[in-house]
């Protein structure tokens, strides 16, 4: 392979850990490290990894499986590059050195890394670890503007042409210096020189919206998208018209790159030992590369025909399992039926997960290699609002990036790449003919908390104040949207989601765990919809040191939940920005939240599925005039 401007990094300092690589951090996004930024390079450069597999997920994606990158807490290995561009020892996941822009705080000279470099080549004939100015000999920095557009594309910000702007070209050869003026603040103090022509021009109206409308390209022509995508490829792509005019943004905004994770617990009958035995057999994977190849051919069928009973036999003997007939039982259900669900909402993926914590599928009590359960006996309980209660021991969550959105988030609750709805432009993270998203596993325990779902409908039906506040959050979080975007925000699912914040910060409390290690999953009907959820799971969310120890699902026992329950809705009754707080008429992104604080009620966003919007304390606790509107308004 040739040289795709990968760098010979050092570990572990431009290393990342796994669980920023498989979500902020992710392929096409930048990362700033002490020395430069970089961005981590497409799947498709990546080299060394392990095999993960989940296979309900596995058939909504359309995938054979995941790979997670191997190392420790950072996934970035050292490489070598040579002179000549050849790999001597490839990174696990390698980087793409991005902005390309650079310029010297002493001298202000700005211009292209390759210019740099070439500086660099001409002095020492070596490659350029850090980029630095030679004549100044310290290191050179990566301008923090760049461009980018909702279809996915970004690129550095078109700083000749901007400089340019006005005039009938651009100069033939320019030469740039960028100049602070102490005098004056914001970008109007940031100022572009072209030595070559003597034009000068600020920073000031580059952030406005289609301003870059306004340049030319050296040819004359608009200036428009490039479409370029820097983590796939060094060139611009050429076959690809985006008819976007890119707007600037700062290369830290957190509007640059929008992760789309999609996640799932591993769940009976794919937690069972037989079937992870056969998913982590050798011979299991060399048949699924075999099998994919021969799919490309188009002689999938033949391939079959003449070859899946000889590779049963090989992957039983592998395992050790005599019952041919129950391995070829689980092979036949991994080739065939295909999960049929709505994109447009995750609810039916979920509801298998709901159906299994309830223990109504198969049997009542699971003990399998991925996934243990104990349903305790409710009465035990002595709260009327709780209808099950599910101890899980053992569980196994896989978290797949599966693409990611710049300037508009995606759309979380629509599951996969298949409908692109959202405002902005899903870029799928895998290539066309990939059968593999980038995955990484988490193994921890949890407590699955029904609520009483005959009286939720008495408290929505008597409760008009509750129902003309959420209402509010409904219109707000729909606003814009179209039809198929469109979700009902109902009571039930603020008082599940608020429910859930709660507990998991008094959880933080009782048993130990950082808030950030506690994961929400919320299970909760959309109206109109056949199946009925009302329930919340809470489950450790940590990869590594903070895992399934028992002291997060030791408190659903009833000497101890009743009580932390309790407590919890005691806590959530006031609020130190009270009245503030629990009389607000909107806070929050997109003022998307009712009586929801820092103080009371968020939590890490990494915890929330909704980063913490769509919480409202009064479902709960009710306001300061009405006690008795509240879910729980018994306890208080």
């Amino acid at each position: 392979m040739s040289n795709y401007g990968f760098e010979k990094l050092s570990y572990p300092a431009h290393g990342i850990r796994l669980g920023q690589l498989i979500s902020a951090f992710g392929p096409g996004a930048i990362v700033d490290f002490t020395d430069q930024s970089l961005m981590v390079a497409a799947p498709k450069y990546w080299r060394e990894y392990n095999i993960i597999h989940d296979e309900r997920l596995e058939k909504k994606l359309h995938v054979d499986g995941f790979r997670i990158p191997k190392g420790r807490s950072s996934v970035l290995k050292k490489s070598h590059l040579h002179e000549t561009g050849v790999y001597e020892d490839e990174p696990s996941v390698p980087f793409v050195r991005f902005p390309e822009w650079y310029f010297c705080p002493k001298c202000r000279k700005l211009q292209r890394i390759s210019e740099w470099e070439k500086e660099y080549y001409d002095s020492t004939s070596k490659f350029m670890k850090t980029p630095k100015c030679l004549n100044c000999n310290i290191p050179i920095i990566p301008m923090s503007i760049l461009v980018a557009c909702k279809n996915g594309h970004v690129d550095d910000f078109p700083w000749e042409e901007w400089v340019h702007m006005g005039k009938e070209k651009i100069c033939d050869h320019p030469h740039l210096k960028i100049m602070a003026n102490s005098g004056t603040l914001g970008l109007e103090s940031l100022k572009v020189e072209c030595t070559t022509c003597g034009t000068i021009k600020s920073l000031k109206g580059a952030f406005k919206h289609d301003i870059l409308k306004r340049l030319k390209n050296k040819d004359g022509s608009e200036f428009q998208c490039s479409c370029r995508m820097p983590w796939k490829s060094k060139n611009k792509d050429k076959s690809e018209s985006c008819g976007e005019t890119p707007q600037a943004i700062l290369r830290n905004a957190s509007s640059l790159y929008f992760a789309k994770i999609e996640s799932s617990l591993v769940i009976p009958p794919y937690s069972d030992r037989l079937n992870v035995a056969i998913e982590n057999s050798h011979q299991f994977e060399s048949f699924l590369n075999i099998k994919n190849k021969k799919e490309e051919k188009g002689k999938l069928k033949e391939f079959l025909d003449d070859n899946l009973e000889d590779y049963i036999d090989l992957i039983a003997e592998e395992i050790n399992y005599d019952d041919k007939e129950a391995v070829k039982k689980i092979i036949d259900r991994k080739l065939n039926g295909d999960v049929e669900i709505d994109n447009t909402s995750r609810n039916t993926y979920r509801y298998e997960e709901y159906e299994v914590l309830l223990g109504n599928v198969g049997k009542s009590l699971f003990d399998d290699y991925d996934f243990k359960t104990e349903i305790k006996e409710i009465k035990d309980y002595n709260m009327p609002e709780l209808s099950n209660v599910t101890l899980v021991k053992k569980l196994k969550e896989v978290r797949a990036l599966v693409g990611h959105t710049r300037i508009k988030p995606p759309e979380q609750y629509i599951m996969g790449v298949d409908n692109n709805l959202g405002e902005a432009k899903l870029v799928n993270i895998k290539e066309y003919t990939d059968k593999w998203y980038p995955a990484y596993e988490v193994r921890g325990e949890g407590i699955f908390i029904e609520l009483n779902s005959d009286l939720i409908d008495k408290w929505v039906g008597g409760n008009s104040h509750i129902i003309k506040n959420i209402e509010k959050l409904d219109l707000r979080y729909n606003k814009e949207k179209s039809i198929e975007l469109k979700r009902k925000i109902t009571p039930k699912f603020v008082l599940l989601h608020t429910f859930s914040h709660i507990l998991i910060r008094e959880l933080s409390f009782e048993c130990g765990y950082s808030s950030t290690s506690i994961r929400e999953r919320i299970y909760c009907d959309l109206p109109g919809e056949e199946n009925k959820m009302n329930g919340i799971l809470i489950y450790t969310a940590d990869a590594d040191s903070e895992g399934s120890l028992g002291g997060l699902v030791k408190q659903g026992n009833p000497e101890f939940l009743p009580r932390i329950i309790k407590n919890a809705i005691n806590r959530a009754k006031w609020c130190s920005a009270d009245p503030v707080c629990i009389n607000s008429d909107g806070q929050g992104r997109d003022s998307l939240n009712l009586a929801a604080c820092h103080n009371c009620v968020l939590l890490p966003e990494t915890s929330c599925e909704e980063f913490n919007v769509l919480l409202d304390r009064a479902t709960l606790v009710g306001n300061l005039e009405n006690k008795k509107i509240g879910f729980f308004s018994r306890y208080i």
